[in-house]
């Protein structure tokens, strides 16, 4: 072999930023810990349980195991830190080491979804080149901007293009991304011009994906407030499309309004021009604005649940809002 050659070819190791022996191993044990789906399970149901916690008998219920097996299972994750435990007279209740409920977080609403197999994406993909929305976007700024004077143009165009720029990221079928388009940009200006003294209380709901949890709050919030209430949703990463045991149940509640429906992202507009927010899994990822009054809900993740946990979900979110809704309107 040539000696230039050869020596152009040598390999010439350089400083790594790989993570550490010892943070490793202890990744790795954990996530061991957590290679049992009947363990993910329970932590799902211990993460999502609105008491913020779990005994062993309400767990037992989620497999045709017995008790001790249960046990043994939770063993596992509190050996590694993940779960804590206190007994009270004959049961040990668990729950999510607070340590690592960010860890947890971001394990069953960003990690977990991702992983899924998910039978409603298509497989068809982006080959990277859209078509060319630039004269269609601002003709669609021109005619906002008209129907709302009080802001600036160029304002108004700005939202339109964040707001192009924020769905097509994730947005599968292009020619929709004009309408899309306009319906995200118009809430936004409605966010931004909104009046308070004058307006209804609004709501906004964030999860990570805007395609399950979050919709549905909205849907029953605007559904059981008459419009004494509004509500918007949106995703701190979101999703392509709404998951399809969520749509079913959005159609019964909202009947054909259900099609109008999108996984939007959250925007600091949507934050401000709200009276609550309610976080149902991103947690720190929303903006905290003074002002605004701040819940966080613990529930279960739709696209991860069956058919009749979904149910379940939303029955959980009902309940919830019936509360919030008669808070607001006191």
């Amino acid at each position: 072999m040539n000696a230039t050659l050869a020596t152009a070819e040598t390999c010439s190791p350089v400083a790594t930023h790989a993570i550490g022996q010892d943070a490793a191993a202890s990744v790795a044990t954990t996530l061991k810990a957590l290679s049992d789906p009947l363990r993910l399970r329970m932590l799902s149901a211990i993460a999502s349980d609105p008491r913020g916690e779990s005994c062993v008998c309400d767990l037992a219920e989620l497999a045709a195991v017995a008790q001790p097996t249960v046990s043994h299972h939770l063993k596992v994750l509190k050996d590694v830190g993940v779960l804590t435990s206190e007994r009270r007279g004959t049961w040990v209740w668990y729950r999510i080491n607070p340590d690592r409920r960010r860890a947890v977080t971001a394990l069953l609403d960003s990690f977990a979804p991702a992983t899924v197999a998910a039978p409603w994406r298509t497989d068809a993909t982006d080959d990277g080149l859209r078509p060319d929305f630039d004269g269609r976007v601002s003709r669609l700024a021109e005619e906002l901007a008209a129907e709302v004077p009080e802001l600036d143009a160029g304002v108004v165009l700005a939202i339109v293009r964040e707001s192009y720029t924020g769905l097509a990221r994730t947005a599968r079928v292009s020619s929709a991304l004009i309408p899309l388009t306009e319906r995200f940009a118009r809430q936004r200006l409605s966010d931004l011009t909104r009046d308070r003294d004058a307006g209804v209380p609004q709501v906004l709901f964030v999860c990570v994906a805007n395609a399950g949890r979050s919709q549905l709050a909205a849907a029953l919030v605007n559904k059981m407030a008459g419009g004494k209430v509004v509500a918007r949703s949106a995703g701190s990463s979101p999703a392509d499309v709404i998951h399809p045991h969520v749509r079913s149940i959005l159609a019964e509640i909202e009947g054909d309004a259900a099609s109008e429906r999108f996984p939007k992202p959250l925007t600091d507009d949507a934050v401000r021009a709200a009276d609550v927010v309610v976080t149902m899994g991103c947690g720190d990822v929303c903006p905290i604005i003074p002002g605004v009054r701040y819940e966080d809900w613990a529930v279960g993740d739709p696209a991860l649940a069956s058919a009749e946990g979904v149910e379940a979900i939303r029955d959980d979110i009902a309940a919830r809002v019936r509360i919030l809704v008669d808070d607001v309107l006191k």
